[in-house]
């Protein structure tokens, strides 16, 4: 295995960064809608899960999402923004990060289309932080948990989908050795 240069490390730190700065951004709109279906959160976290599968697709590394949530986990920790999950949250932070690269990994060893791949990374992602969240901070049962895990599946899906977009228009800026099949 190759060395990881210094361009490929920008670009992590860069996508680490943007999608915890995303997620503070968009949680207050995000709250709006979940306040209204009496649900906890999830939306936030599908967006900033986005950046991950972004990140994760450019460089092309195995590791690379775990790599940007664990600079996110210790940017939250270290700036106190850790919030219900407290000294808990590197769990919430890390596994959606080794998620995405095994949705990833598999999508590649199957050259899974790049919609589909990008699609169920995010979406696994996020249902896998929302399982986390709840496991740590909120204990739902029920309608109330399935409604919860449909509300992240399906942000985390459309979220997907917008990370393809994204994708699509940021590659030929960066080209990198190997990409998932389009």
């Amino acid at each position: 295995m190759k060395k990881i240069n210094v361009r490929d490390l920008i670009l992590l730190a860069f996508f680490a960064d943007i999608g915890f700065v995303s997620k503070r951004l968009i949680a207050p709109f995000a709250n709006v809608l979940t306040d209204f279906l009496r649900v906890p959160g999830g939306i936030g976290t599908a967006f900033s899960l986005m950046f991950l599968v972004i990140g994760a697709c450019m460089i092309r590394r195995k590791g690379s999402a775990t790599v940007m949530s664990l600079v996110q986990c210790i940017l939250a920790m270290s700036l106190g923004m850790t919030g219900a999950m407290g000294m808990m949250s590197p769990i919430g932070y890390i596994l959606p990060g080794i998620v995405i690269d095994l949705v990833i990994a598999l999508s590649e060893r199957y050259n899974t289309d790049l919609l589909i791949s990008m699609t169920s990374a995010n979406a696994a992602g996020s249902l896998i932080a929302a399982l986390t969240a709840n496991f740590i901070v909120f204990r739902l049962r029920g309608a109330v948990l399935a409604l919860y895990l449909l509300i992240a599946l399906i942000s985390g899906g459309a979220c997907g989908l917008l990370s393809a977009v994204i994708y699509k228009r940021i590659r030929p800026l960066y080209r990198t050795r190997k990409t998932i099949a389009e």
